[in-house]
């Protein structure tokens, strides 16, 4: 990447930071060009340089949140869906300290941009994204285990939003509590280490 391409490359990072944090105050329809611009200190004319419309914007900014999200984790998708496919059963946990960690540190990392996804979700396209979700993960994993469509409804609701309150949460304190104490309530309200063994009282 030559300086020009570089500078060209800075500015429409800016202008997508500006986009973010413009979204997590006002709805889209209330923002304009001049807002964007005034946020990196741009002119108009560079915005259009870069884009036609606002919503030209927006798609790249989301293309950009789902490829700084996936730098996160060191398996590719198409590792992490294989495993899903050839691994025993008893290693068909994703709810693991491999996995909420790497998460955890991109919403730490990136609270603007979660809140955003969480206040806009049919703008930020969660839920085309929570869709690609169910059928690419959820779905292979509970028919591996023979759940039914009725059950894997209700399970699938479980996890997403218990998952989703305790991030929420931990945001509205600013993220201060430590990665692993995050992770470890996310492990113990999911898969709860019940004493089977102990007499009920």
């Amino acid at each position: 990447m030559n300086k020009s391409e570089s500078k060209y490359f800075n500015t429409a990072l800016l202008m997508n930071q500006a986009l973010v944090e413009l979204l997590n105050k006002k709805e889209l329809e209330y923002i304009t060009v001049k807002e964007i611009c005034d946020k990196p200190g741009v002119n108009r004319s560079t915005f259009y340089l870069h884009y036609d419309t606002i919503a030209d914007l927006v798609d790249e900014c989301i293309e950009n949140c789902n490829k700084k999200f996936l730098e996160y984790f060191t398996e590719t998708t198409k590792e992490f869906l294989a495993k899903i496919n050839n691994c025993s059963k008893d290693d068909l946990i994703f709810i693991t300290p491999k996995y909420l960690y790497p998460y955890l540190k991109y919403i730490k990392e990136n609270k603007v941009i979660h809140q955003v996804a969480v206040k806009h979700n049919k703008l930020m396209n969660s839920i085309k994204k929570f869709n690609s979700l169910n059928k690419y993960i959820f779905k292979p994993i509970f028919c591996r285990f023979n759940i039914d469509d009725k059950t894997e409804n209700y399970m699938i609701a479980y996890y997403i939003n218990g998952v989703t309150a305790i991030i929420n949460e931990w945001i509205k304190n600013d993220c201060k509590d430590e990665i692993e104490y995050i992770a470890n309530i996310i492990i113990e309200c999911v898969r709860p280490k019940f004493n089977i063994n102990q007499d009920n009282k």
